[in-house]
């Protein structure tokens, strides 16, 4: 019995963009991951385990909450250039967030800045989907959302665990200034890449330069 495992797929140029932005913004995010709770008990005055419950339900609360109207008002408009300024809006507010923990001593400016990190991850949870599925490759739905997907576990682990050790050796503030730094360069990387500066309305998506260059059947996929 024999079990072969062949794959030679090639992912369209837009698509390895947005894996880039999620593997590198995750990979921020996932500095904080192991020491963020710790930072709060023992960095902010008077906070305790219940600050921090506090803190994660801010986020979790606020997100969910905002999240879902702000992708019905990005559905309702043409073109995507919105969900694009949307999606740097949101890196850009989670960056400053990041960079903003980093300066917090009391219990009120962890959760005001625990509330802006929850709207530019608001944005980019409604507009990053918006757009990378608008540009899946054909043939390859699946294995792209993994792609994405696996980016950002792997990311996301690989930071997690340097989290710690650079918190212990440097301090909590090094770890908030490396997931700013992160965040921002995510933004960047799309502001920088090529054909996503002025993304071009959907009805125009399919012979539009955003997709021109995906892989098609023909090209051996």
């Amino acid at each position: 019995m024999r079990i072969r495992v062949n794959i030679n797929v090639k992912v369209g140029k837009i698509i390895k963009y947005f894996i880039l932005v999620d593997l590198v913004f995750f990979a921020g995010w996932g500095f904080i991951e192991p020491i963020f709770s710790v930072f709060i008990v023992e960095k902010i005055v008077g906070a305790t385990l219940v600050t921090a419950g506090i803190t994660a339900a801010i986020y979790w609360l606020l997100k969910s909450t905002l999240q879902v109207p702000l992708a019905n008002y990005l559905d309702r408009h043409d073109g995507e250039k919105d969900d694009f300024y949307a999606l740097i809006l949101g890196l850009l507010l989670a960056g400053v967030s990041a960079f903003l923990f980093g300066f917090a001593k009391e219990i009120w400016q962890i959760y005001s800045v625990q509330a802006l990190h929850a709207v530019g991850i608001a944005l980019y949870v409604a507009s990053y989907p918006a757009i990378f599925s608008r540009h899946l490759d054909k043939d390859h739905v699946s294995f792209d959302w993994a792609m994405d997907s696996a980016a950002v576990g792997v990311s996301s682990g690989m930071t997690a665990l340097v989290g710690g050790i650079i918190a212990s050796q440097f301090g909590f503030a090094s770890v908030f200034a490396l997931t700013g730094i992160f965040s921002v360069a995510a933004a960047f990387i799309l502001i920088m890449a090529p054909d996503l500066l002025l993304p071009h309305p959907r009805k125009t998506a399919k012979i539009s330069p955003l997709a021109k260059d995906k892989p098609s059947a023909a090209d051996g996929l």
